[in-house]
């Protein structure tokens, strides 16, 4: 399977998700962890996975000098797109609440893309998800703030948590993409430089 494709190479994954880290691992991926800080901004005429696109390219760029000819390295930027808006994580509580609010009652779009960064070649990929909240209450909303940790979300909220449980009604493509990341589009890119190399 994947594994033996890939056995010669170093997959890197840089990222402080611990959903995106145990995505890997249950793809029975070998891989290590590796983190650069960088700042996440990206030019305001961007829009939808032109701004994913753009922010997954940009955390790869502290590593391309150090990267070995074996390395693929895996970056990835995930938001949430509403009525014309990128939402990204919330500075405090206070926006946490405001983007969940915000989100009550509509349907949004949950847009990731990931960079493979590998010698001299660059691929980047994206996929968007379409999700429908019920209208939410606030007494809803406080709970799952002061329950959860929804500052390191993109858009406030995990859908695999309580308040997706009882706030979803509907999903329109990968789940696991909303989670934190799109597995499908990373296995089949995997192959497909693999199958290159």
């Amino acid at each position: 399977m994947l594994n033996d494709k890939i056995k010669d190479f170093n997959i890197i994954l840089a990222s402080a998700s611990p959903r995106r880290q145990a995505f890997l691992k249950a793809m029975d991926l070998n891989f290590e962890i590796k983190l650069k800080p960088i700042e996440e901004i990206y030019p305001e005429n961007l829009k939808k996975e032109e701004i994913t696109d753009f922010l997954s390219k940009l955390k790869s760029e502290p590593f391309l000098e150090t990267l070995q000819t074996n390395d693929i390295l895996i970056t990835s930027d995930t938001i949430v797109w509403l009525e014309g808006k990128a939402l990204g994580k919330p500075k405090d509580e206070a926006e946490a609440f405001l983007m969940i609010k915000s989100l009550s009652n509509k349907t949004h779009q949950v847009v990731t893309s990931i960079c493979f960064t590998h010698k001299s070649m660059q691929d980047v990929v994206n996929t968007i998800t379409k999700v429908t909240f019920k209208a939410l209450t606030d007494a809803e909303i406080n709970h799952y703030i002061s329950t959860y940790q929804p500052l390191d979300k993109a858009g406030a909220y995990g859908i695999q948590e309580w308040i997706g449980a009882i706030g979803i009604t509907s999903i329109e493509g990968s789940y696991n993409n909303v989670v934190g990341l799109p597995t499908h589009l990373l296995y089949k890119t995997l192959n497909s430089i693999a199958d290159r190399n």
